[in-house]
């Protein structure tokens, strides 16, 4: 499984990375041609892609190393701050587009060859739809926050090139003030996009617990055990690709040490057998006379 992971998250970054160059390529040429402010607020969208996709590759590089003596824990939570480090790149970048979109709003220039940008436009799309299904079918195995961040934006990128592709015709029609409109808007979009990146992001530096319904499906999992009274202190966290879960068990009070262990190592190997993800489990036995509430499940 952990192989798997570091094979998906490599690949991803760097076919993101490859399409993104092609991306910028085209936009710069479209951009220096046309003159157009949505197209290079779409070009500073893509500049800001490859910067991050860069990063996060970077960083993934050495969040994927495994536990050592400093990092007993791993070095996962490396790719929240690539995320927060991606928010930082698209909030400032935001405000700049902002600014250039009210300055033409009030010195508004002629397009040129705008034809050319819609062409470049629909490339875009097509390029970003390659990069959101590879993303997609990654983060849906490996669940990823790094490249998880990257699809959030990669998918948001294409509503992005087809609103400057409404933009370009609009001006080739001679509707005053569209580019400059449009440039605000993808400006808008791309703080949106900061945020709901920094905000998952920070939920993983904080310990956010997992999501309900996976903690509710640990709780019925070790509580169908035959041997295991109840359940309760459940506490969990994710860090990259390995969640943490830590849990009481209650058990009979007469049971020898040794077979209390043995329950913990089956409950243990029930839980990562229904889970795909990388999981490091600890386990409290408790005797059931000395817990809160017999069969509790509490959480």
């Amino acid at each position: 499984m952990s192989h798997n992971y570091d094979f998906l998250v490599r690949f991803s970054s760097i076919f993101t990375l490859a399409m993104a160059a092609l991306m910028i390529t085209a936009k710069a040429w479209a951009w220096l041609a046309s003159g157009s402010a949505a197209m290079l607020g779409s070009l500073t969208d893509s500049l800001l892609d490859v910067s991050a996709s860069m990063m996060s590759f970077l960083v993934l590089s050495y969040a994927l190393r495994p536990a050592d003596d400093d990092h007993r824990f791993g070095h996962g939570k490396a790719e929240a701050l690539a995320g927060l480090g991606q928010a930082a790149f698209i909030a400032g970048s935001a405000c700049l587009l902002t600014f250039h979109g009210i300055e033409r709003l009030f010195n508004p220039v002629a397009i040129q060859h705008s034809l050319l940008g819609v062409w470049v436009s629909l490339f875009a799309v097509g390029c970003t739809l390659a990069v959101v299904i590879v993303q997609h079918h990654v983060v849906k195995r490996t669940q990823s926050i790094a490249i998880k961040a990257d699809s959030l934006h990669y998918k948001g990128d294409i509503l992005l090139n087809l609103a400057v592709l409404t933009a370009l015709l609009l001006s080739h029609w001679q509707v005053e003030h569209a580019d400059a409109l449009f440039a605000i808007g993808v400006a808008a979009y791309l703080l949106y996009n900061c945020w709901e990146i920094a905000r998952e992001s920070a939920d993983h530096l904080m310990d956010k617990e997992l999501p309900d319904e996976e903690k509710t499906e640990i709780i019925l999992l070790a509580s169908s055990h035959e041997e295991v009274y109840g359940v309760h202190d459940l506490r969990t966290r994710q860090s990259g690709k390995v969640k943490f879960v830590q849990l009481h068990l209650e058990l009979d009070d007469h049971i020898p040490l040794a077979r209390a262990h043995e329950i913990s190592d089956e409950v243990v190997a029930h839980i990562k057998a229904a889970f795909e993800s990388e999981m490091d489990i600890l386990i409290h036995q408790d005797p059931v006379s000395l817990s809160v509430s017999p069969n509790s499940s509490a959480v």
